[in-house]
Order: structure tokens, then C-alpha cells, then sequence
């Protein structure tokens, strides 16, 4: 049913909770595993060359790239081919745009992230991503 599966991370507890959901999925349906780790521009700025934003922008990249190496790791343990991205851009932008490229078959991530109103059921980035791409999207 799902060959490749993608799961976006901003590292919330809500966003772990799209992992965890994720990857049961990824290891029921044999399906391949795409994380990503977002950047969010609204959040640290757009990068200028050399500028202190790059700085933070390379600092926030790096803590990103070590937590998806912690969930590769977690997601080869179960058995699954996984790879990790991380970009820098609008978070919705980036996910649906390369769910697009990667033709995955479902996008599982978390209702809000890290800077999302917790009044609101469903957080901005998962309304955008579920408004801009046909693929489905399970937002847990």
C-alpha cells in the first residue's frame, strides 16, 4: 500500500509522535522512510552570505542533523531503509515539495510543531502541507 513514506520533524513532542506513527507504518508495509528536518525561515531569518543568521542557521542544521541521525538509527534497528534531509525554507513548502519529488506515497507528521498554538486541533504547517499536496497526509 505505501512504498515510500515521508515524516517531517521539527524535534516537539508532537512531532515525535508523527515519527513513532511513521515509522510502525513504514515497518508494517515495508515501506522506504524519508525524514526531514526544516530550517523554518519565518523562525531564524533567511541566510545572507556570512551573516550571523548563516551562523545560527549552521547551528540549528547541525542540532537537526543529529537528532535525525538518532531516529535513522532507531528506524534501521526496526529493519528499514531510511534516509534524512534537512532544509532551509517554509516548513510546508519544503515538506510538500519534496513529498512531490520523492513521489511518497504518505506523509505522517505531527498535528503542531514546536511554535504552534496548542488551542487550535490541527498546527499551521500541517494545515498548509494538507491543503497544498493531493498526497495523503496522517497528522498525528
Amino acid at each position: 500500500m505505501y512504498d515510500t513514506i515521508l515524516i517531517p520533524t521539527d524535534g516537539s513532542e508532537q512531532a515525535n509522535r508523527g515519527v513513532e506513527q511513521g515509522l510502525s507504518l513504514a515497518e508494517n508495509y515495508g515501506a522506504d522512510v524519508v525524514l526531514l528536518y526544516v530550517v523554518d525561515e519565518r523562525r531564524h531569518g533567511r541566510t545572507p552570505a556570512l551573516g550571523s543568521t548563516e551562523v545560527e542557521h549552521a547551528k540549528v542544521e547541525d542540532e537537526a542533523i543529529e537528532m535525525l541521525e538518532e531516529i535513522v538509527d532507531r528506524a534501521r534497528g526496526r529493519g528499514l531503509d531510511v534516509d534524512r534531509e534537512c532544509h532551509r525554507g517554509l516548513p510546508w513548502e519544503e515538506i510538500t515539495s519534496l513529498a512531490e519529488q520523492r513521489d511518497t506515497d504518505l506523509i505522517v507528521m505531527g498535528r503542531r510543531g514546536a511554535t504552534d498554538d496548542r488551542r487550535t486541533p490541527l498546527g499551521s504547517v500541517a494545515d498548509r502541507v494538507m491543503r497544498h499536496t493531493d498526497i495523503p497526509v496522517q497528522a498525528v
